[in-house]
């Protein structure tokens, strides 16, 4: 449904466009008409990446936790590339720990990069396009669990719900700007960084595996083309928006869902009519 001029008139900067699920939206952006930044902390990571993305895409090393740096990155960017209007709050961290062995530094760690950073970039964003008096697009990157929380993941759960409030918040003060917020909350996309922090195991991804009704984990075209669609003029009314792509994992959470994979279907119909009352 796209083609090489979709994003024409788009100038992009992804976050934690480096390496994996970033990268990924990155090399799909410019390559359907985008002029495309990353950012990231990085910078041998950053120049290999730009060798991917091609289409004459640039680079900044920036720690979007730092509101001042931020601030540089727009103007810098703005010199190079023009003013940016499409922005992915990608730049995240995360590790599995007991919330009661969290350090102060452990959890402020999380919450710095994901929600602080997110709110930096994006206030920056939105300031330039309201001076500007231009229209653009937000898309952050949230997670399934924004809403309901998860176990020995505290901080990112808190950190990208804060993302989640931010995102409905501004799609709401700033939508008389024609500023567009939306967020994609991707459920299992293997990316080294993630996969060797969160699934580091093998027989533990294989019982993971299992929960995903669709039976396979997502591949990064798929989240690519959904955020294509979201920064794109087809989806001009569309904001305040989170979209999950997760293969229907985070339908596990109904009561007996965990029977769907546990057993194959014909095996699984003996199994409920051994449950059945007998009649008298």
């Amino acid at each position: 449904m796209f083609t090489n001029d979709t994003l024409s008139g788009k100038t992009i900067l992804i976050t934690g466009g480096g390496s994996g699920l970033g990268l990924a939206m990155a090399k799909h952006y410019a390559s359907h008409g985008a002029k495309v930044a990353i950012c990231g902390r990085n910078e041998a990571k950053l120049q290999t990446a730009i060798q991917e993305i091609g289409h004459e895409a640039v680079y900044e090393v920036c720690d979007v936790r730092d509101h001042e740096a931020v601030g540089q990155l727009f103007a810098r960017l703005q010199s190079r590339i023009g003013i940016i209007n499409g922005l992915v709050n990608n730049a995240a961290g995360n590790f599995l720990s007991a919330a009661e062995d969290l350090s102060p530094n452990a959890f402020g760690a999380v919450i710095d990069i994901v929600l602080k950073g997110s709110f930096n970039c994006t206030q920056h964003f939105g300031k330039a396009l309201i001076a500007a008096k231009k229209s653009g697009t937000v898309i952050n990157i949230v997670t399934t669990y924004t809403e309901t929380g998860s176990a020995f993941v505290l901080p990112s759960a808190c950190a990208k719900a804060g993302v989640y409030a931010m995102t409905n918040s501004l799609a709401m003060e700033w939508a008389t700007y024609g500023i567009r917020l939306n967020a994609i909350a991707p459920g299992p996309f293997p990316t080294e960084g993630a996969w060797t922090r969160l699934l580091p195991d093998k027989s533990i991804e294989e019982k993971y595996l299992k929960r995903i009704p669709a039976g396979r984990y997502g591949k990064h075209e798929e989240l690519a083309n959904l955020a294509i669609y979201l920064m794109s003029d087809m989806s001009d009314y569309i904001t305040g928006e989170c979209i999950t792509i997760d293969g229907g994992e985070r339908l596990q959470a109904g009561q007996f869902n965990m029977f769907a994979n546990m057993l194959p279907r014909e095996q699984l119909r003996g199994f409920f009519q051994l449950m059945k009352p007998k009649k008298d």
